[in-house]
């Protein structure tokens, strides 16, 4: 369904049949054309090529697929390498589409425009019914070019500012006003945000939340109390140092952009004597246990819910294989993973309070 309410359909692929038809040829021939067999003319051969290409045709790897409408396969594009977002995300989106008996091709580009070219190609050659479009940061990125627009084409982790795209995000600027309501719940009043590098879209949403957050409850954004630097441990150690060294007045609260930044910190403040969260309390962001619950104390950390995010995306690419058309940009809600960082009274340190 349109964002205005309408209905719509992709558009029929292009067949053996169709480009056939379109060259004048037989099926037999235009198969043997574009397989590159058989005896036949040069201009024959390229009257075929020609005729494929404008019909938007890719010849299926699967020859079962030549006899069905659908090849029930889907592709995955990505340039996480490393895992760390994209795989909550796959596993449940593939948990959802094998309820439909849809198979995933996953491959990964590593931020290779030429070998996302040749990956697209490969996926394509393959009569994917649908394709998924993650990242491992979420700012916008150029459209992926399908022939004909006639496959849906889902961003999930990542966005584009093609306005008949659809864009599943997790709500980054509503998951820190979450955090930072928390720190406020707790009677903290001056609040330090330690975030990553200005320029990322994340870390501009995650400010915005954290400025929103404090402007609701009446507390001012002190002046030098919002920091950018790296993700990393070291630069949330470097920031502490900051914002705490040879200061009259020092934060009672830190609300970091990620959790390494947030262990860190804990690390950084637990070296100067102050305890965490009893002198000054902490909220990272991602809850990734690796660093939440090897922290010292454990994090209390904002979940982007990349499970959910990953279901979503099955359920809205299963809908736009049947037809639907679905466009715009969707925010996901986040949560609150409550532990002992902001938390002393937080029971088991491997969970938290959702």
């Amino acid at each position: 369904m349109d964002s205005d309410g309408s209905q719509g359909s992709y558009p029929e692929r292009a067949t053996i049949r169709d480009v056939a038809r379109a060259a004048g040829v037989s099926i037999g021939t235009a198969s043997k054309a574009l397989n590159g067999n058989g005896r036949l003319k040069q201009e024959t051969r390229e009257k075929v090529v020609a005729a494929a290409q404008a019909l938007g045709f890719r010849p299926n790897a699967m020859a079962q697929s030549l006899h069905r409408a659908k090849s029930m396969t889907v592709g995955i594009l990505t340039t996480d390498s490393f895992g760390r977002f994209i795989f909550p995300i796959v596993e449940a989106l593939e948990e959802r589409l094998a309820e439909h008996g849809i198979a995933v091709f996953m491959c990964n580009a590593t931020d290779d425009p030429v070998r996302e070219k040749q990956h697209l190609d490969q996926l394509l050659g393959k009569r994917i019914d649908g394709l998924l479009v993650t990242a491992r940061r979420m700012d916008t990125r150029p459209a992926i070019a399908v022939p004909g627009k006639s496959m849906p084409v889902i961003y999930v982790f990542s966005q584009t500012d093609d306005p008949d795209a659809l864009c599943l995000l997790p709500d980054d600027q509503g998951g820190a006003v979450l955090g930072v309501e928390h720190l406020i719940s707790l009677g903290r009043k001056r609040i330090a945000h330690i975030s990553g590098p200005a320029s990322f879209a994340a870390v501009v949403l995650r400010h915005q939340g954290y400025a929103d957050a404090l402007a609701k409850a009446g507390l001012p954004e002190i002046d030098g109390y919002y920091r950018n630097g790296e993700w990393s441990e070291a630069w949330g150690r470097e920031a502490v140092a900051e914002l705490f060294d040879g200061k009259a007045e020092i934060p009672d609260a830190l609300f970091c952009g990620n959790d390494q930044i947030a262990r860190g910190a804990t690390d950084a403040l637990r070296e100067r004597g102050l305890r965490v969260p009893e002198d000054v309390a902490v909220v990272g962001f991602d809850n990734w246990d690796v660093m939440t619950l090897a922290a010292r104390p454990p994090l209390s950390s904002v979940d982007m819910n990349l499970r959910e995010l990953g279901r979503v995306a099955g359920e809205r690419l299963i809908a736009m294989i049947a037809g639907e058309r679905l466009r715009g940009v969707e925010r996901l809600p986040c949560s609150l993973v409550v532990r002992q960082s902001s938390d002393p009274t937080s029971a088991k340190p491997s969970g938290g309070l959702q």
